[in-house]
């Protein structure tokens, strides 16, 4: 049985304008467990980002609690857009998390290369991220997450910014980079497709004020890749189900 990573109880967040008071999330219920690669969709504007930033501790909760499996639970953040600084190379780029957290050591510098090596970017070391396509930045922005060994990653939108093919070849490296680090995982994302193809649960939130409206197990075998899990008869049942709960 798996234990809980992260538990939301009863989460409320609202926020004030000159308008008024405005309710982003209510009463939000859900638990992601360790090792688990979480989805959460719903339509646009609903709150599933703000989620994101709550359990970064970017925002807190009007009511309610977010509680974590340990105090000292380390988070990993990658964002729509990959951040890399033009001016240093690919190596540097996967170094600079661990330099601004003063965690840069040669043993920690060996295990970023490491990566790097591990999943096919170790000869573009000394490259700038101009001579990259979007796919490779993205997976260096990754391995920049993955350097800082996190617990939980938290996976915002890392492909919308991509083309389509490219989002299909990156989601599969991608899946296969978290399953083989053994990393839990909480993808929030648009696509019913990229959520049901990478997931073990998909989290439907309804429009805001986010609530959760249904948690669905997707019953695929986590040794099959995305792609494979597209080929599936049952894709389409599940992305027809995710459909049908995103319905007003």
């Amino acid at each position: 049985m798996q234990s809980e990573l992260l538990t939301f109880s009863d989460v409320s967040l609202s926020y004030y304008t000159v308008e008024g008071e405005t309710t982003a999330i209510q009463n939000l219920n859900m638990t992601v467990n360790d090792g688990e690669f979480l989805a959460i969709v719903g339509p646009s504007g609903c709150g599933k980002t703000t989620v994101l930033s709550l359990i970064m501790g970017l925002l807190k909760p009007s009511k309610g609690s977010i509680r974590f499996s340990a105090p000292d639970l380390r988070l990993g953040y990658m964002l729509q857009r990959d951040h890399l600084l033009d001016h240093r190379t690919v190596e540097k780029n996967v170094l600079l998390g661990l330099e601004v957290q003063h965690r840069l050591t040669e043993e920690s510098r060996a295990r970023a290369i490491g990566l790097l090596d591990r999943y096919g970017l170790g000869s573009f070391r000394t490259y700038k991220p101009a001579q990259l396509s979007g796919g490779m930045r993205q997976k260096v922005a990754l391995i920049r997450t993955l350097a800082l060994e996190p617990d939980l990653l938290l996976l915002d939108e890392p492909f919308s910014a991509l083309d389509y093919q490219t989002r299909l070849n990156l989601s599969d490296e991608v899946y296969r980079i978290i399953r083989g680090e053994h990393k839990s995982a909480i993808l929030v994302t648009h696509d019913i497709s990229e959520a049901v193809s990478m997931a073990d649960r998909v989290a439907v939130f309804s429009a805001r004020p986010a609530r959760l409206k249904e948690m669905i197990n997707i019953g695929f075998p986590a040794v099959l890749s995305p792609l494979e899990r597209r080929k599936q008869p049952d894709f389409h049942d599940y992305f027809d189900r995710i459909w049908k709960e995103l319905q007003p």
